[in-house]
């Protein structure tokens, strides 16, 4: 049997695991970003080479009867079909903001995710804001006005991903189902709208699955593996560590999205942006170090 330091020190290597993998989803993306494609192709091919992967590893697993179990439990099956919505949103408007190199943007979205978490926490579960969180909140709330009013712009991207995010994350938290069994589901009810849109696209003569080169189509056939794998690295790493240090992990992934859209991509990134991701790199600062101070004077750590 591993020890509780063993325990922990393989939930933290799962957690980097599934983070740098997210984080590194902008360089994985980039040769199918290059190709004649869509980002709604891009998104269809996804959830269909998911679902086959999905459905896979559960067959492998032996936890088929799991799968029969949620489709016969309406409620369980309609909160999941929800999730799933909240997460075809994400991808979708994450894979259009890559393949239209607004990496800065989706990375902003995710600094933003865990923030918007707590908020629901308030809101749906009636959780107790502390000072420190309360401030994070209001900063990066300051952030996000200050991108928006000075430019005329909102910056819609990350708001969506953000709340599309904590959607799901909200549903999930309400669906009594493992990971695996949950994605699983998840993709295969949205197979059927996935099909149908690259049947849509054959039968209009615009589906480019066939013309990509070997390189473009392992990714889209990979994208399966990619997607569900991270999600279980990062249930397993949940299980293991606390949500205050999973939440610190959290910051790798769109950290690196940043900075290969700063640099590999050359995207922009004037005073005036700055600006507004300083506000919003505050409230996380404010975040991390108010659930820091929070753990060390919890009993356990002393």
């Amino acid at each position: 049997m591993k020890t509780p330091v063993e325990e922990y020190r393989k939930g933290l290597l799962f957690a980097l695991g599934c983070y740098l993998i997210w984080g590194l989803f902008p360089l994985y993306w980039y040769p199918v970003t290059a190709a004649p494609i869509d980002a709604g192709q891009i998104m269809a091919q996804r959830v269909s080479w998911s679902a086959v992967f999905a459905v896979a590893v559960l067959l492998i697993m032996k936890q088929g009867n799991a799968l029969f179990n949620v489709f016969a439990d309406r409620r369980l099956l309609l909160t999941l079909a929800c999730s799933a919505a909240a997460i075809s949103i994400n991808w979708l408007v994450y894979l259009w903001a890559i393949s239209r190199h607004y990496i800065l943007d989706a990375s902003l979205g995710y600094f933003i995710s865990p923030l918007v978490n707590i908020a629901f926490g308030r809101i749906f579960f009636k959780e107790n804001l502390s000072r420190t969180q309360t401030a994070a909140i209001v900063l990066a709330l300051t952030g996000i006005m200050w991108l928006a009013l000075p430019a005329g712009h909102v910056p819609w991207i990350a708001l969506i991903l953000a709340v599309s995010f904590g959607v799901y994350s909200l549903l999930r938290k309400l669906a009594p189902v493992d990971a695996l069994t949950g994605m699983t589901v998840e993709t295969l009810l949205m197979l059927p709208f996935a099909l149908a849109y690259l049947g849509y696209t054959a039968i209009r003569g615009e589906l480019v699955f066939g013309s990509l080169n070997t390189l473009q189509t392992a990714v889209v056939i990979g994208s399966g593996a990619v997607t569900v794998l991270p999600l279980l690295m990062f249930a397993a790493g949940a299980k293991r560590i606390s949500m205050s240090d999973l939440g610190m992990i959290q910051y790798l992934s769109p950290s690196m999205q940043f900075f290969l859209g700063l640099t590999l991509f050359g995207e922009t990134f004037d005073l005036q942006r700055f600006t507004g991701y300083a506000w919003v790199w505050l409230g996380i600062a404010v975040y991390i170090a108010g659930a820091g101070i929070k753990r060390q004077r919890t009993p356990a750590n002393r």
